[in-house]
């Protein structure tokens, strides 16, 4: 039973007496407590949200959506009476503008949204989005009322209800009375995995472009129905840290125009002049950089908004009140006070400059329509026979709104190759997608596409390169010409079999994740199925290593269900089947050879828990869940002597440091299990903690390094004395010589191994570390290597890039009778690298 508060009590009793007139409540008054002695509860702030909206007629709350745990996401709109009164008109006039066709006037207010708590455990945030609402909402506070004539405002009070609960609960059962503002204390230590990402533990503040999480979607999805001019995210950072502003730091990217940092240094000057009066200590113009493009600040940046990040000092560590590093104490009140301030500050001036932003916003989509920024004016991604992986990269282009079309028959084209990086005539036939730069989204295109990031500064807080053509693995060009769609939808794909009577045996490719899909929908209905190991023909056609083959011996059991589970199958993963009448091959093995290799069903795990990277143990979690649709275990590392090793076939390591390895006994067990027949994934920072015991792998820079001590110590001169006397002034230069926040590399691939089956010769991975192994002898395979000049795009320091060369980054170890898979970069990495989907599948189908 839920417990009112006598304050909530008498206000709701008073309101019901005859003659009472409600009037707006404070979220003081309507929560029972002071804002900032407690954590609000999600369902009680939508709670306040509701009532507030019941007392403003010129304010409209809408559900958009729910999250993975089922809580609802709500955005309160408010106006001027005057312009609540046409906020259709508006939002359609606005839409006009954002497609390039409209034009603005002098009643054309500016649409400000307030985004907060996108990173769960930045409690804070929700925290003042109440107290701002109120401020808006209060009709006696002449200031909001005046700003609110140029602008419409929408709240988004909690991106990440899911992560916020968790961090929440957690707090509201440890916190003391009063709150210990000692750091080590309970309340200001979180337990694995923390409250920052959502249910599947991603990060939402690096999904707004690839929207792969249900939150971005719909949130993504509404945003684009209103395309506001200014955009704000609501963020933590560090306890000692103080306030954090736009305008932002170095790199910018350079399709962001010279009006939008303008009015970034405005907002932000108003946002100093009212700290100055608290004296409140505040930044800008550092460490948050506007790259990256799928931010909350970037993303609105290149859809032709004023896109900020507030920063507040505090994070999940913080609580309601804790200690800093100068003996003051960081309080909840002091976080919320300080955030409201910026948000209300941010909206007056938005408001003050409304016809100059709206203005400019015109102009910005108009140009984009008609002289379009950067070198490249069209790009084409080739459908290469992997027509259900264009499918999925249509997919992503129609969230953001970027508009494309598809080839007509056959025509000549000359563009740069994003795989040779060198200008070449080509072919492009209707299967090929074609995407104008001449479209309003055009800047966000450019971004997405761009086959090398421009830096202008090499301190950067995320990955550098993510070009979407690598991302997918789909042959692309960049066309300096304009080149304009012949055709709007590509063409139709048979996805059921042609009719063959009493098939001997169906087969499907092996090329993308709706494969994958298709497969683990079989193997969960008890199907037998095979793929082959080399390729063949059949009725003059060639099939390539990897195609799946369901024959019908095998499956005699399903009777007359067979051919009919089967093509529903299909027609679900929308994969394209052949019926063929034999298992007699033309070229190859036939379909009873041993190289046609069975594919069991299997009971997979994954590690989680503490030391475990929560993102890696989420990208693996929500790839089984929500893509493919196949049971995982998920096992606490603390419960791992608990596990019944025989019922597990494949046990995935995620990133993380791993205490158990460190044990003898603990990793022996393991090592039988392996050497038994079982198989183990190892990725990133896992292999390379396995690298450091007795596996057989090594780690190619330990011994580089034990070369370079070795010269070192023979070759020491009055140069190499002094070479460590550097400015501190430069440390951030000097550090990012060894610096790779997110490069892409092309990997050589054996594809004529499963872990590399329906690849060419060749992926592209993104590198965030400066790991790489020594080649596998007579014990293993080595499938994805590096070799010499293999960089293509992003920041790499000069000492990393020297280390990158000629070494394994994907193979597999056979130990007894089991397998070692080495992943040394992430495939699923924030699950829009969709081309490392299928080589993460195979590790896990195929690889036995």
């Amino acid at each position: 039973m839920r417990k009112c508060s006598l304050p909530v009590l008498l206000f709701l009793l008073l309101a019901c007496l005859p003659g009472f007139t409600q009037s707006l409540p404070t979220p003081d008054q309507f929560l029972g407590y002071r804002l900032g002695s407690h954590f609000t509860p999600h369902y009680r702030v939508l709670e306040y949200f509701k009532a507030v909206a019941a007392q403003t007629p010129n304010m409209q709350l809408q559900q958009y959506g729910a999250t993975y745990e089922g809580r609802p996401l709500m955005m309160a709109i408010i106006a001027s009476p005057e312009n609540f009164n046409r906020l259709q008109a508006i939002r359609e006039q606005n839409l006009q503008l954002a497609s390039g066709k409209g034009n603005s006037n002098n009643n054309s207010p500016v649409i400000v949204w307030l985004s907060y708590n996108v990173h769960g455990n930045e409690a804070v945030s929700t925290e003042a989005a109440m107290r701002t609402l109120y401020q808006l909402a209060d009709k006696n506070n002449a200031q909001t009322q005046e700003w609110l004539k140029n602008a419409v405002v929408i709240i988004d009070p909690c991106l990440n209800p899911d992560g916020r609960e968790r961090y929440v609960s957690f707090y509201n059962q440890v916190q003391s009375f009063p709150p210990n503002p000692l750091r080590y204390a309970w309340e200001h230590n979180e337990p694995w995995p923390g409250g920052r990402a959502n249910h599947y533990y991603f990060d939402l503040n690096r999904d707004w472009a690839w929207q792969t999480q249900t939150e971005s979607q719909q949130r993504l999805s509404v945003y684009n129905q209103w395309m506001p001019q200014v955009h704000v995210d609501f963020h933590e950072q560090g306890i000692d840290e103080p306030y954090y502003f736009a305008p932002a730091a170095e790199p910018f990217h350079e399709v962001i125009k010279p009006w939008q940092r303008e009015l970034q240094t405005l907002i932000g000057k108003n946002n100093a002049k009212y700290f100055d009066e608290k004296g409140w200590l505040y930044f800008t113009k550092e460490r948050f950089d506007l790259f990256y493009p799928s931010y909350g600040d970037t993303y609105p940046t290149y859809n032709g908004a004023i896109g900020m990040t507030y920063e507040q000092g505090g994070s999940g560590a913080a609580g309601l009140a804790v200690l800093k590093q100068d003996n003051d104490t960081l309080t909840l009140t002091d976080r919320i006070a300080h955030h409201v301030t910026t948000g209300l500050s941010t909206i007056e001036i938005a408001a003050q400059q409304a016809r100059k932003i709206v203005g400019e916003y015109t102009s910005y989509f108009k140009n984009a329509m008609t002289a379009p920024d950067g070198p490249y004016k069209t790009y084409v991604i080739k459908a290469a026979g992997n027509a259900e992986k264009l499918a999925n990269l249509a997919t992503l282009l129609k969230r953001n709104n970027i508009t494309f079309g598809y080839g007509a028959a056959s025509s000549k084209a000359t563009g740069l190759n994003y795989f040779s990086n060198k200008t070449e005539s080509f072919d492009i036939t209707k299967e090929d997608m074609v995407i104008s730069a001449f479209q309003p989204r055009s800047n966000l295109l450019q971004v997405l596409f761009e086959p090398q990031s421009r830096l202008t500064d090499s301190v950067t807080y995320d990955i550098t390169a993510w070009a979407i053509p690598y991302a997918y693995g789909l042959p692309a060009y960049a066309l300096r010409q304009d080149l304009r769609p012949q055709a709007d939808s590509a063409p139709a794909v048979i996805t059921t079999a042609a009719d063959v009577q009493k098939p001997y045996a169906y087969l499907a490719s092996w090329n993308s994740i709706k494969d994958v899909r298709f497969l683990t929908s079989l193997l969960q209905q008890g199907v037998k199925v095979r793929y082959a190991e080399a390729p063949f023909t059949m009725g003059g056609r060639s099939f390539l290593p990897g195609t799946l083959i369901i024959p019908r011996a095998g499956n005699e059991q399903m009777g007359g269900r067979f051919d009919t589970n089967i093509r529903a199958a299909a027609t679900d993963a929308k994969v394209t089947l052949d019926a063929v009448a034999t298992g007699f091959v033309e070229k190859g093995t036939d379909f009873g050879s041993d190289k046609v290799r069975y594919i069991q069903p299997l009971n997979v795990a994954v590690l989680a828990g503490e030391g475990v990277s929560s993102l890696g143990v989420g990208e693996i979690w929500h790839f089984f869940e929500q893509q493919i649709g196949y049971p995982l275990t998920l096992i606490n590392v603390k419960n791992l002597r608990q596990v019944s090793w025989k019922d597990i076939n494949v046990l995935i390591l995620p990133d993380g440091n791993y205490d158990f390895l460190n044990d003898k006994t603990a990793a022996t067990r393991l090592r039988d299990w392996v050497n038994s027949g079982g198989r183990l994934i190892a990725m990133q920072s896992a292999l390379s903690q396995l690298a450091g015991g007795d596996w057989g792998i090594h780690l190619k820079r330990d011994k580089e390094r034990e070369k370079e001590d070795d010269n070192k110590n023979k070759k020491e001169t009055d140069k190499d004395v002094y070479a460590a006397v550097k400015p501190y002034a430069n440390r951030e230069r000097e550090s990012v010589k060894q610096f790779i926040p997110g490069a892409i590399y092309k990997v050589q691939l054996d594809n004529t191994h499963p872990l590399a089956f329906g690849y060419t010769d060749a992926y592209y991975t993104l590198k965030q570390d400066d790991n790489i192994y020594e080649f596998l002898d007579d014990d293993g395979w080595n499938v994805g290597i590096l070799k010499k000049d293999n960089y293509l795009s992003g920041f790499v320091g000069v000492d990393t890039r020297a280390r990158l060369k000629d070494g394994l980054l994907f193979g597999v170890k056979e130990i007894g009778n089991g397998k070692l898979v080495m992943l040394a970069d992430d495939p699923l990495f924030r699950s829009f690298w969709e081309n490392g989907k299928l080589l993460f599948s195979n590790a896990v189908f195929l690889v036995f």
